[in-house]
Parts: structure tokens; C-alpha cells; sequence
């Protein structure tokens, strides 16, 4: 087990992080060097394996999902849900539930990891479960190209042991099968238009209001969660929950589903001092389309601000390969982040009105704050911009904790 000296330390630089005002990762960066195989001995001992969620979009979301689900069918849950996907950040996530002794209270881990990371924690530990979401073009600056993301998925399910849940619609992840030998039996989600027959399947969204069809049966959901994405997501953490624990009776887990809220900054809704406000991740032109598919920009004042970090992805070109014109009619309140002004260009191009640019977060944010508070706001943030904005907001307003 591991060295409760190990855990004390860590425990240490946690809350020295959190006096700092930040760092999920940090902590996890320390134990790994001090015990490279602290997470693999840890989740090693639980009595029903690990679960692998991977994928370029809605990971954060689907396993927020998927381990409401399982908790609603009477599992223990243990969850990375700090929000970093890297083996660092699952290692911190340990850090705040184990014992000295290195004691886990769970009885199945539900993890989200970056698809880089998958290929090595697989490597290490071999998933029971994996759910692989999607291979869009995200980070390619990381990752070179969609065939190299799916290469590190095919990875993933390669080493999962019972089941792989795969997305029918997405080309890359539908040829795994065909292409690689699987030990896991493979289970199928999509929507209705999939040419091909799946498990789990989105037979419709309307409103707020899902139709998920489950083994030739339909349950209508309304549900917490926002968007056509977040009804997808729901259909893929269906089809994987539906594996897990086919003793559940689906009834128990759609209940369940319909009391999910969205993951912080995934439609993740705030009120400050009376106004509404959304803040909506976005990381590549797919994501950017769906999130303002899915929110009427309509009588809402809107912002959007992008970094060019490591966690946004240095190239941040991509929104140039996203189509603005529905925000014609309303407009654009305040840019902000580094590259306001480049999307500032962007929205010329697709004759979007803007009223103010200002690359500093804060400032930018207390001008969007004062801008018609009777109406709804709503920010579009890249990953570094969506947590600095939660730390600002969370001086003016109620929100979910994440450490």
C-alpha cells in the first residue's frame, strides 16, 4: 500500500495549493515523483475495476453522468472530478478520499483522462469498462492529426477487459473493432440518423426532452442538462451504466439522468446578483457549432474569451473554421484573453457586432457584469479563461467547489 508519509505530503501541498488559489495538479505532480505507482496500487484494490472515459469532447460531462448513474444503482464511486485529465490530477483526486493507510471507500472508479494519458494509465492498469466518445480535431498541436487520436484510443480498448462502448457516428472509433483484436465486448451508442444499428440510441431531443431507446425500448427524459451534445453524452453514459449494471432496471438509471446538472463550465449555470449567467467551455470549431446550436443567442448579452495556453492548445486558428453568423442579430458584448483580438478579426469576417475588446479577464468581466443585468449573460471560454472566470465568479456567487 502506500507510504502514509507519501499521503501527508501531498495532503500538504494541497492545501498550500488551495491557500495559493489554485493547482489540482500540483499535488499529484509531487506524489507521482515521490511514488510513481501510488494511483495503480490504490485503484488495483477495488472490488469492481476501473472505468475509462476518453475522447476528444464531453468527457467532464459524461462522467459526471455516468457516476450519478452508478451511485444511483447503489455503487460507491470514486471520480476524478477536479477536472484534469491527467494522471497528476486523478492522483489528487486520491488524495482527498483515501485513508493514511491508503484505503479507498469505493467499489469502482469512473475516470476522465486526456487520450495521451489513457494510453499510459492503461498501460499500467487495465480498465473493466472504457466508453470512447469522439475523435474531433482538438489540440492537434498536441496530437498531429485525428488518425494519431484515435490511434491512442484504439489503445484504450485494446486493454479493456469486459466492455467497450464506442460511438457509432464517429468514423475513427466505428473502425476499432474491424481494425484491432479486442478482448472487451463492444456496445454501440448514436442518434436516430446512424446507418447502422446501436445499443443505446438518442431517438430524439426536443426542448429539454430526450427519447433514449435501450434495448428496443424508448424512456422519455426531460432533463437538468443542456444542449443536443448533453443528450448524446447521456446516451453514451446510458449505454455504458447499462453494461456495468444490467440488473438496474433502466427506469432507475433514466430517474437518475433526470436530475443531472451540467459539469462545471460545461452550461454550468451561476446567478450573480440576480442575473443569470452560463459560462459554455469551447476547444474546437466542433464543440464551438454544437454550443451555439444548442443556446438561443437571442435577448442574451454574450462574451467570449480565448487564451492561447497549454490547456487551451497553442494553436487557437481553429475558430476560424467556426461559423458566427447566429450571433449576427445580437451581437457580442465584450472579448477577452489573449486572443480577443484575433477573434475580434473573426467575427469581422462574419459581420458579428462587437462592442468592447479588453484581453484582461477581470477587467473584461466587471464591463460584462454591468452590461443590461435584467437579461440573461452566457460566456463562451476556452479551458484557461473558464478557470479563471469561476475564480472571479466565485467571489460574487454560489458555486460547485472544485479542488
Amino acid at each position: 500500500m502506500p507510504n502514509p508519509v507519501t499521503i501527508t505530503l501531498g495532503r500538504l501541498v494541497q492545501a498550500a495549493a488551495r491557500l495559493r488559489g489554485g493547482g489540482t495538479a500540483l499535488p499529484g505532480l509531487v506524489v507521482e515523483k515521490l511514488e510513481p505507482d501510488f494511483a495503480v496500487r490504490i485503484l488495483g484494490e477495488l472490488p469492481q475495476g476501473v472505468v475509462l472515459v476518453s475522447g476528444t469532447n464531453g468527457k467532464t460531462t459524461t462522467v459526471k453522468v455516468v457516476t450519478e448513474l452508478l451511485e444511483a444503482a447503489g455503487l460507491r464511486v470514486f471520480t476524478n472530478n477536479t477536472g484534469s485529465n491527467f494522471m497528476r490530477g486523478v492522483i489528487s483526486s486520491l488524495l482527498q478520499k483515501v485513508s493514511l493507510t491508503g484505503r479507498l471507500n469505493a467499489d469502482i472508479a469512473v475516470l476522465e483522462l486526456d487520450e495521451a494519458h489513457a494510453v499510459n494509465f492503461v498501460a499500467a492498469i487495465k480498465p473493466r469498462y472504457s466508453l470512447l466518445l469522439n475523435v474531433l480535431p482538438d489540440q492537434l498541436d498536441r496530437f498531429g492529426s485525428t488518425d494519431y487520436t484515435a490511434e491512442l484510443l484504439a489503445a484504450v480498448a485494446r486493454n479493456t477487459t469486459e466492455v467497450v462502448v464506442l460511438n457509432r457516428e464517429d468514423e475513427l472509433l466505428a473502425q476499432i473493432p474491424e481494425k484491432e483484436t479486442l478482448i472487451a465486448e463492444v456496445r454501440w451508442f448514436s442518434e436516430e440518423n446512424s446507418a447502422r444499428q446501436s445499443d443505446t440510441i438518442l431517438k430524439s431531443f426536443s426542448g429539454n426532452t430526450a427519447c433514449f431507446e435501450i434495448g428496443g425500448v424508448c424512456y422519455e427524459v426531460p432533463l437538468a442538462l443542456k444542449g443536443r451534445y448533453n443528450a448524446l453524452n447521456a446516451t453514451a453514459a446510458l449505454a455504458l451504466v447499462h453494461a456495468i449494471v444490467p440488473e438496474t432496471p433502466v427506469e432507475v438509471l433514466t430517474e437518475a439522468l433526470s436530475q443531472v446538472h451540467s459539469a462545471f463550465g460545461r452550461g454550468e449555470s451561476i446567478n450573480v446578483n440576480g442575473t443569470p449567467l452560463e459560462l459554455i467551455l469551447v476547444k474546437n470549431p466542433d464543440g464551438f457549432m454544437q454550443a451555439l446550436e444548442s443556446f438561443d443567442s437571442e435577448d442574451c448579452v454574450t462574451m467570449i474569451t480565448v487564451n492561447d495556453d497549454y490547456g487551451d492548445g497553442r494553436d487557437v486558428g481553429w475558430f476560424f473554421d467556426v461559423d458566427f453568423s447566429s450571433l449576427r442579430q445580437s451581437g457580442v458584448a465584450v472579448l477577452s484573453g489573449s486572443r480577443a483580438y484575433d477573434m475580434a478579426l473573426r467575427l469581422e469576417y462574419d459581420a458579428v457586432p462587437l462592442q468592447a475588446v479588453d484581453t484582461d479577464v477581470p477587467t473584461a468581466l466587471k464591463t460584462f457584469l454591468t452590461d443590461s443585468p435584467e437579461k440573461p449573460h452566457r460566456i463562451f471560454c476556452s479551458y484557461t479563461t473558464m478557470i479563471a472566470l469561476r475564480k472571479l465568479l466565485g467571489t460574487k456567487a454560489e458555486m460547485e467547489r472544485v479542488v
